[in-house]
């Protein structure tokens, strides 16, 4: 590469020196030079939007329920086996012999949303001096760190008096890490009472179980049982680490809750927000049948609200708009989805006086989210009712709320949209790197006018390629998201998917960040998208590539400031290595290595 800037005006002339097909193959006797002009001269470049770089959470892969959202209990209600009881109760198991203990449900619970609580029989006069009881190994395995705090509440009722012992333990084994005792007397716990207890850990286990035990002869009902980690992230119920390696892309918005995960297989099964709010205890949770596992909806509408503002990002908000996999409601009777889109508007927005802005308030935040942009369904537009169920959405929001930008399922990038809209949602996931790399120019010759571009899920996907996160996948992506850069006059948000996986429930690969219990990585894609986080809100400069082989290379230079020391910085992207060039005099060369993505500092 040769750099060289002239005295009387800032135009930057580079050579680059590539390996041909740099992203998809390695071929050292087709070796050649492009040439990239960019133009640094004052008032030469153009605004990047500052939303273009962004995040999508869906609830796949135990992203959320497992993951993100620090509950330890898996099924802490008792709910999952459904409410034909007796039913099952897994992953809860037994401690002791069935001679002397006997569980079942039942449909006795004091919450209406979810009826079901368990029934426990102690039978044993004498009890073994450990008790009997129930255990539940969250989810894979519970990590318990020595020293940390973890608060375990739940609800109970009682013939007769209580004593149950509270235990974090080794799966492996039985040793004790934490344990304190709830107990109450025969009158406090005949009607079901809510108790909680802090559990201090004194070892450590990545793979750790509960277990709530007694030594008494009796009958005990439970419900809602909860362990949650003191330590979450801004106290919100949040995982910590996996919150943090979120905040380091420096996410422009948040878009959530799905994906398919708010379509359903069936409609029955679709994410419905207002079974996501409220005290967690009262919450229903649901069966997600396109990711096939139950979830508490511990994260639910609010929680993606909260999020969103503790990391600096806007909400997106995807709700559904009558239509699942393979059922749909008819545009005629659409007006009761309609109704529950705007109430969602106002749990965000309105004041702490309206009817749904007050239940916002009640769970802690009196202030109204800023939320300022929604998504009509998912990949719906084929689907026989989605323009016409979508445009009783749109007439409705706009005129409630004329300010929020409104996001159609139908791709505009070749031809106008058939309705009106603020943004129209792209999703690619190519399975061949050359495919996706060229998907840098998809936008080259989209009309300027209309609708703007949201790219709210591209990956490259499948087993060849792609498999669990490669460098070649992450290549080829980053190849997209340059031309994204460049066309980012029409494309103004993008985001990977999906975002997180648990190692242990791998329903979609691959995902940009890996995590179990006790620790998590980011994917080759992930560090891609760490590459561009200072894209937003950044000045886009003119430039020109000039190359006999505009497949296998892409490139883009960005105008920047860094806030800690107001330096301007030039960095240029061609498409993990970096360096930064304080003084690289008149020319520099410098060779791009294969499959890669070579990101240039330099001071202006």
């Amino acid at each position: 590469m040769t750099f060289s800037k002239a005295s009387c005006s800032s135009i930057l002339r580079l050579y680059l020196i590539i390996v041909s097909c740099i992203a998809f193959q390695c071929n050292a006797d087709h070796n050649h030079t492009s040439t990239l002009v960019i133009d640094a001269s004052d008032g030469s470049g153009r605004p990047i939007p500052n939303t273009l770089f962004g995040i999508f959470f869906e609830e796949i892969n135990h992203a959320g329920t497992g993951g993100l959202w620090a509950e330890l209990v898996n099924n802490r209600g008792f709910e999952a086996g459904g409410t034909k009881v007796p039913s099952n109760i897994d992953p809860w198991t037994i401690v002791g012999t069935e001679s002397s203990i006997v569980v079942q449900t039942e449909l006795n619970s004091c919450f209406e949303r979810n009826k079901v609580a368990l029934r426990i029989d102690v039978l044993c006069d004498y009890c073994s001096s450990d008790g009997v009881g129930i255990s539940n190994p969250g989810f894979w395995g519970m990590n318990i760190v020595e020293g940390r705090k973890y608060k375990v509440v739940l609800f109970v009722r009682s013939i007769g008096p209580l004593n149950m012992k509270v235990s974090f333990r080794k799966a492996a084994g039985g040793q004790i890490l934490a344990s304190s005792n709830i107990k109450g007397s025969a009158l406090e716990v005949s009607k079901w009472k809510r108790m909680e207890t802090t559990l201090v850990a004194h070892a450590s286990s990545s793979n750790s179980v509960l277990t709530l035990t007694t030594t008494q002869k009796g009958k005990i009902w439970l419900d809602q049982i909860s362990a949650m980690p003191l330590d979450t992230f801004k106290g919100h119920g949040f995982r910590s680490d996996l919150v943090d390696m979120i905040v380091q892309l420096k996410p422009a918005f948040l878009r959530f809750p799905g994906g398919c995960f708010i379509e359903g297989h069936r409609l029955k099964n679709a994410f419905r927000w207002k079974d996501s709010v409220g005290p967690w205890e009262q919450r229903p949770g649901h069966f997600g049948d396109v990711w096939n596992y139950w979830t508490d909806n511990g994260f639910g509408y609010f929680e993606g609200l909260q999020l969103a503002e503790d990391i600096g990002a806007r909400p997106v908000w995807v709700f559904n708009n009558g239509i699942s996999h393979t059922d749909e409601v008819d545009t005629r009777v659409i007006a009761p989805f309609v109704q529950e889109a705007l109430d969602g508007i106002e749990f965000a927005r309105g004041t702490s006086t309206s009817k749904w802005g007050s239940l916002r308030a009640s769970m802690g935040h009196p202030q109204p989210f800023d939320l300022k942009y929604v998504g009509v369904g998912n990949e719906d537009c084929e689907k026989l009712n989605y323009h016409g169920n979508y445009l009783a959405f749109y007439y409705a929001i706009r005129q409630a709320y004329p300010d929020i930008q409104i996001i159609s399922n139908c791709d505009a990038s070749v031809r106008p949209l058939a309705h009106p809209a603020d943004l129209y949602d792209y999703h690619t996931y190519p399975n061949d790197a050359r495919h996706m790399f060229s998907n840098a120019h998809v936008f080259d010759k989209t009309p300027r006018h209309g609708p703007k571009a949201f790219v709210s899920e591209y990956a490259l996907v499948g087993d060849n390629q792609a498999r669990h996160g490669t460098l070649l996948g992450a290549v080829s992506e980053a190849g997209f998201l340059i031309g994204l850069e460049t066309n980012s006059d029409h494309v103004v948000m993008a985001s990977y998917a999906p975002l997180f996986v648990n190692a242990n429930d791998r329903k979609w690969n691959p995902d940009a960040i890996v995590f179990n219990s006790n620790g998590a990585y980011g994917t080759p894609s992930y560090w891609v998208q760490y590459m561009f986080r200072e894209s937003n809100g950044a000045t886009f400069l003119n430039s020109q590539l000039q190359t006999t082989d505009p497949n296998s290379v892409v490139a883009s230079a960005i105008l920047l400031q860094n806030p800690q020391n107001k330096k301007t910085y030039l960095k240029i992207k061609i498409t993990p290595q970096q360096s930064q060039l304080q003084s690289s005099g008149n020319e520099m060369n410098v060779i791009i290595p294969p499959i890669s993505l070579t990101v240039l500092d330099m001071f202006r």
